[in-house]
């Protein structure tokens, strides 16, 4: 759930940036076959992730945003070809009430809402003068005439800007945004060049961008993504109701068509039949986290022809599957040569690998050993006469490690949005506990062959990640200080001395650290420790070394760590829940 997303994961999804999403955006990291995502996480991962139609390792999908106050309904009419308002209109030739509604909600840098933008152009150049289409933005309305949302204020200005050109160019907007969306990192600056060259009334967008009037659409349009209660991207209804379907144009041709309840437009006549794709999910009914259902249901959207077998790992026939494709970890979606007939295939194409001679395999970062001990089960599961922790299969799984009362450990990607929340969590934990808890702070990255190291978010990462234990090693007094300084200060393209000196710690032994041996044998021994436990989302807590949970805020972090520590004073106080509008994620590697 970019993961962000959930979304920056891999697993096409159809929900949104929930960064994941839910973009829950969880990023998970690379272990074993493809990305390995821990278990306890990985279908409530690929539920959210695999919205967006590609980001294969499970994830979700939906980049989610939480506005401050939550409404439900789905309010207003939008009206469609004149000034003033947020929707697509190709022409005027179809009445009003003949028109199907299409609402998008979206954030303007979200990869998940820019795909479906891109998917739907072609689609209301073909039928647009049937379509009620409009967009608005999630994001949050500070009420001092400023806004928050997931990625940025670049993102709050790419909305501003959107919505300026919906106003003032209501019937060739579209161009424009999908012209920006071709380097949507660069948005909005490349605003300027898209508007000239699809030919867009610039001086009039400018004005608008940059004076009082983009900021009034931005909190309407806020105000209307609240009211449906989005907070996903994208979020999508057609004809007032959650639109769940595929997300290719001839999806969305498809759907369009199909709510016409008179007379259609002629090009319904024109859409591709959905071509059959086979395939076998391999499961083990023996794995209590390998729930499929979500997974099924977004590669359907993906694959509207999908066939799926569902096959056990205590059939012959599973056992048999198991040794003939090669896989190692279940569960599997095992395709067959229908898989390259798809309408989705070029969005799964390079998360689909060999398994054996007739399948191709879909990277969904599974890790549930069939033929391995499970570790709590109390069954010897392996016939080696050893159950659960007695069995060498079991060494280093977290039901099996040495319980630490009073200990807090998360481990992040030290420039994932989400990991830099559970920073500020992890102060308002630490205030209230204060030194009655020991605290740990890990990282996730990897290690390359010539001794370099990388993370999710790029080297820079890796960088900050040794920094901050460099920080650690020579500071450990002034240590967390920084560490939430740069979490609140921003890291990518910011001076880490300026922490250094806010905070105290010794700069120079820090520096000399990172620079040297040390800093790279500090970093190649605690990355080791997610390696080991196959924890690839930031963030991730463990409370006691054992226990496993998520959270980004301080009550949620107390509640799930006083489970544990039901005695611990402190326990009984009401923290912060305070996550600055952002919902509840994580970024997968």
């Amino acid at each position: 759930m970019e993961g962000e997303n959930s979304g920056e994961s891999t697993i096409p999804n159809n929900e949104g940036h929930k960064e994941h999403h839910t973009h829950h955006v969880v990023h998970k990291h690379a272990k074993k076959e493809g990305l390995t995502i821990k278990k306890q996480d990985l279908w409530m991962i690929a539920t959210c992730i695999l919205a967006v139609l590609l980001i294969i390792s499970v994830t979700l999908n939906i980049v989610l945003y939480t506005n401050n106050s939550s409404g439900t309904g789905k309010t207003g009419t939008n009206t469609q070809g004149t000034k003033g308002n947020n929707d697509q209109t190709l022409g005027s030739n179809t009445s009003e009430v003949n028109k199907v509604k299409l609402d998008f909600y979206v954030m303007s840098k979200c990869p998940y809402g820019t795909q479906v933008e891109d998917a739907i152009k072609p689609a209301l150049d073909k039928i647009g003068n049937s379509v009620a289409f409009s967009i608005n933005f999630i994001a949050n309305d500070n009420g001092d005439g400023t806004f928050t949302s997931l990625h940025g204020q670049t993102e709050v200005d790419g909305d501003i800007v959107n919505l300026c050109a919906m106003k003032y160019n209501p019937t060739k907007y579209m161009d424009m945004i999908v012209c920006m969306n071709a380097n949507a990192g660069a948005i909005p600056g490349n605003w300027e060049s898209c508007a000239k060259d699809k030919s867009l009334d610039v001086e009039s967008i400018k004005a608008c961008f940059e004076g009082q009037e983009g900021k009034d659409l931005l909190s309407t349009s806020t105000k209307k993504s609240k009211a449906i209660g989005a907070s996903g991207s994208p979020t999508i209804y057609l004809n007032d109701k959650p639109y769940s379907g595929g997300r290719t144009e001839n999806d969305f041709l498809r759907a369009i068509c199909n709510a016409f309840t008179d007379a259609k437009p002629a090009a319904c006549s024109a859409i591709p039949e959905s071509k059959k794709v086979n395939v076998i999910a391999l499961n083990d009914k023996r794995c209590k986290e390998c729930d499929i259902t979500g997974l099924v249901s977004s590669l359907k959207s993906i694959f509207p022809g999908l066939q799926v077998k569902e096959v056990d790992y205590s059939s012959a026939e599973g056992k048999t599957l198991l040794t003939q494709s090669g896989v190692k970890y279940l569960p599997a979606m095992l395709f067959d040569q229908t898989v390259e007939e798809g309408e989705g295939y070029a969005q799964v194409q390079k998360y689909l690998v060999p398994a054996g001679t007739d399948y191709t395999s879909l990277m969904i970062g599974a890790s549930f050993d069939p033929v391995s001990e499970i570790c709590d089960n109390k069954i010897d599961d392996t016939g080696d006469g050893k159950i659960d922790c007695e069995d060498a299969d079991c060494t280093g799984a977290l039901e099996c490690r040495e319980e630490k009362k009073n200990n807090l450990q998360v481990f992040i990607m030290a420039d994932c949005p989400y990991g830099k929340k559970a920073v500020e969590a992890l102060k308002g934990v630490k205030d209230n506990f204060g030194n009655a808890t020991t605290y740990e702070i890990h990282y996730i990255a990897s290690e390359n062959a010539d001794g370099t190291f990388t993370s999710l978010h790029g080297t820079y990462e890796a960088d900050e990640d040794m920094t901050q234990l460099c920080a650690l090693k020579h500071s450990p007094d002034k240590w967390f200080d920084f560490v939430y300084c740069r979490s609140i200060e921003g890291i990518k393209g910011t001076d880490w001395k300026d922490c250094a000196k806010t905070s105290g710690i010794d700069a120079t032994k820090v520096q000399a650290c990172f620079d040297g041996a040390e800093g790279k044998s500090l970093l190649r021994e605690d990355i080791k420790i997610a390696e080991g436990l196959g924890i690839g989302a930031s963030p991730t807590w463990l409370a006691n070394n054992r226990y496993q949970f998520s959270g980004i805020d301080s009550e949620t972090v107390k509640t799930e760590y006083c489970k544990y520590n039901t005695a611990q004073k402190g326990c009984e106080k009401t923290l912060s829940s305070d996550t600055g509008g952002v919902a509840a994620g994580g970024c997968a590697s």
